[in-house]
């Protein structure tokens, strides 16, 4: 039924040009559409993100977002850092922790939250 249409991540935020620096200045993420109080597209690999306006915004304490970003996991983590954004650490049973990345074995994972609180995630995978 849905298994030949594509799909967007969609992601509720309080105030949009605070979402808008935040996605496309610190993720480096390209806007396609909208930006005032009218929803965000952004393109992200060959999908796009949804940026909206709700007062349920960081309401949400699982993945909003997740990105495989296979071996460049290090390097976007260490960007990231450079330009203030602060990770999530969390014990799991079998994981590491250094510098920002969880370890399991050969698989890397980071976690990161936006200005809302939405938990966005990247990982060793493609």
């Amino acid at each position: 039924m849905l298994n030949t249409h594509a799909s967007s991540a969609i992601v509720a935020v309080r105030d949009m040009d605070r979402a808008r620096k935040f996605y496309q200045d610190t993720l480096n993420l390209e806007p396609v559409e909208g930006g005032g109080d009218e929803p965000l597209v952004f393109k992200t690999g060959s999908t796009h993100l949804i940026v909206y306006p709700s007062e349920f915004a960081g309401t949400n304490q699982a993945n909003a977002v997740v990105w495989g970003v296979g071996d460049r996991i290090e390097a976007i983590a260490a960007d990231l850092k450079a330009k203030g954004v602060v990770f999530e650490q969390y014990d799991m049973e079998g994981a590491t922790y250094a510098d920002g990345i969880h370890r399991m074995g050969d698989f890397r994972m980071v976690w990161f939250k936006d200005p809302d609180g939405n938990i966005l995630h990247l990982n060793s995978g493609n």
